[in-house]
């Protein structure tokens, strides 16, 4: 997939193009629909499958007091947009320039003038331009104008809920720990991403030695507690040895989320996870992905360590049924 971060950078004569446009937060099965349809018309009209979106959530800047915190990092956001099958990804960044651009504007230098834009894919909650003034509606008029077709794809809805997915709805399932729950709607295991670094080494001590992701990981963290899950490493598979370097090495975990209240001394939550199986395992400086399965409890304080190890150990045999 190639990434622009400029209309400039878009190279003369590149359309024609079909375009989805979206913040594509957690890239979920909604948003999927919407690319999966983009898909369809592009093969039809012998043309690209652009994504336009942004490099943070517009809110960040224009109202920042109510603006959540994003499902995914932008790199994170990259990955799944090339898994979705999009040819080319136009990451806008989202300043105050940007935010003041007119709903015209914006499609005449970017969808137009950039992107040689066919068909236009957006949900029907989709507003752009100065103040949010453009809406399908609008679009469609100036499709009209421009030599555009406008697809509003309807929203994918659970049937047993009766809702709409959405982003909020998935950060609303991580908040309450449950990870299957964003599962379905993501389409996926719900993942953060961070370079492992050296924590206080007392798992190691405790026989459950841990790789400790860095603060200021990608990815929205679930709920406090004690998790079965996936570690994805990278930056271990051996290129020499096989012929496609995007392989990664996937490891069963048992993943903690946390301030570790039985020793009262982490002063921040942080994401942790003990391979299973595995005493030396080497991945300080790696950037590795954590994957979210299923929540096996929550997180508490135990009276000591023979207690604390006791609930390890039960947690690494649940952890290994989940996985199973």
């Amino acid at each position: 997939m190639i990434v622009f971060r400029d209309p400039a950078e878009v190279p003369e004569g590149f359309g024609p193009s079909v375009v989805a446009i979206g913040k594509f937060d957690g890239v979920h099965s909604g948003h999927r629909a919407v690319i999966d349809r983009a898909r369809v018309d592009a093969e039809a009209e012998g043309a690209r499958v652009v994504a336009v979106t942004f490099d943070r959530n517009p809110l960040a800047l224009l109202r920042p007091d109510i603006c959540p915190d994003s499902l995914v990092g932008v790199q994170q956001k990259l990955d799944l947009l090339a898994q979705s099958g999009v040819d080319a990804t136009l990451l806008l960044t989202f300043d105050r320039e940007l935010a003041d651009l007119g709903a015209r504007e914006f499609v005449e230098h970017v969808l137009v003038g950039a992107l040689g834009v066919r068909i236009v894919m957006v949900g029907g909650d989709f507003r752009f331009g100065r103040g949010g003034a453009g809406t399908p509606d609008l679009l469609r008029e100036l499709g009209g104008e421009f030599g555009f077709e406008v697809d509003v794809v309807d929203d994918v809805r659970a049937i047993e809920a009766g809702r709409r997915v959405s982003s909020t709805w998935v950060r609303e399932l991580l908040s309450e720990g449950d990870v299957a729950g964003a599962a379905r709607l993501l389409g996926r295991s719900h993942a953060v991403r961070g370079e492992v670094v050296h924590g206080l080494k007392r798992g190691r001590e405790l026989g459950f030695p841990t790789a400790n992701l860095s603060s200021d990981l990608e990815g929205f963290v679930p709920a406090e507690g004690v998790y079965a899950g996936w570690l994805v490493d990278s930056e271990s598979f051996d290129v020499e040895r096989h012929a496609d370097p995007r392989r990664s090495i996937r490891y069963p975990a048992a993943i903690s989320v946390g301030t570790n209240p039985t020793f009262d001394d982490v002063p921040v939550r942080q994401v942790e996870a003990y391979v299973l199986d595995e005493t030396d395992l080497d991945l300080y400086g790696h950037t590795v992905e954590i994957e979210f399965v299923a929540r096996i409890r929550g997180m508490v304080a135990f009276d000591g360590i023979g207690p604390l190890i006791a609930q390890m150990t039960d947690d690494v045999v649940r952890v290994r049924e989940e996985l199973t």
